[in-house]
């Protein structure tokens, strides 16, 4: 066997608690957006904000929204709820005119969110995907893709 030897190395640890937590939000069957804990820490929410959402004009096939946040409703924002610890959105309206399907028991439409700029300004993109809906049983968990 073979060694290699006189290799310089630095090895850096990256802490797990010290990493972006998992930045998603999903659309539950009531129509609201709901963000995880990354995903609400990397928007910044507390209750006195306001949430802008967009879809691009440019491509309708483009299923991804694009949103920011601002301290008034102004432009038209979606008011930062709060439940618990749990921050949400009332979508409803919004995803009925898109014509997303949120009440489907089979799949749930998930939003990851990572930070773009769009014309100097930094906003987020939400990237949708889908998944199978995850039912909990007493005895075990069906459908779980994730």
């Amino acid at each position: 066997m073979q060694y290699i030897t006189n290799v310089m190395i630095k090895l850096k640890v990256h802490k797990a608690s010290e990493l972006e937590k998992n930045a998603k939000c999903t659309v539950h069957t009531s129509g609201k957006l709901g963000f995880s804990e990354g995903g609400a820490k990397k928007f910044g929410l507390t209750q006195d904000l306001f949430v802008v959402i967009a879809t691009n004009e440019e491509d309708e096939t483009d299923p991804n929204l694009y949103a920011w946040v601002e301290k008034t409703v102004e432009n038209g924002g979606f008011k930062v709820c709060k439940a618990g610890e749990y921050f949400y959105l009332n979508t409803k309206a919004l995803f009925d005119k898109l014509e997303l399907d949120y009440r489907n028991k089979e799949l749930v439409n998930i939003y990851d969110i990572v930070a773009m700029d769009y014309e100097g300004k930094a906003i987020f993109k939400l990237l949708k995907r889908s998944q199978r809906r995850t039912i909990k049983t007493k005895n075990k968990t069906v459908g779980s893709d994730d």
